[in-house]
């Protein structure tokens, strides 16, 4: 007899995807594209990408997300005033292409992209 507390798919997903973004995932990547980091950090210091790495973890943690993103997969965030967009992506283990499920964390890498709106 099949359990009827069943997690749905798309809540494993989504739990899934914070954890990836809370950064209790070690296998999740995370890609900020040079456009972004270099309006974070202009100067290109190391002390300020550091910074910028750091308010953008903040950023991420602190997502809100809309009925329109139910895997909680991609949203607005705002740093240092600038707007910005996430998005998260799935892998197989090598990363050569999608994974064939999202739900299970085994077969799956979750590669976070965090841009300037409008970038992608």
């Amino acid at each position: 007899m099949a359990s009827t507390n069943a997690i749905p798919r798309t809540e494993k997903i989504a739990r899934l995807n914070d954890n990836a973004r809370w950064h209790y995932d070690p296998t999740t990547r995370h890609v900020v594209t040079a456009t972004c980091l270099a309006t974070l950090a202009p100067d290109n210091t190391q002390l300020q990408l550091i910074w910028a790495r750091a308010k953008l973890q903040k950023a991420l943690r602190e997502a809100t997300f809309t009925k329109e993103s139910p895997e909680r997969d991609r949203a607005e965030i705002y740093v240092d005033g600038h707007r910005l967009h996430f998005k998260i992506d799935y892998y197989d283990p090598a990363l050569e292409f999608g994974s064939e499920d999202p739900a299970n964390a085994s077969i799956t890498v979750r590669v976070i992209t965090i841009m300037l709106y409008g970038e992608d």
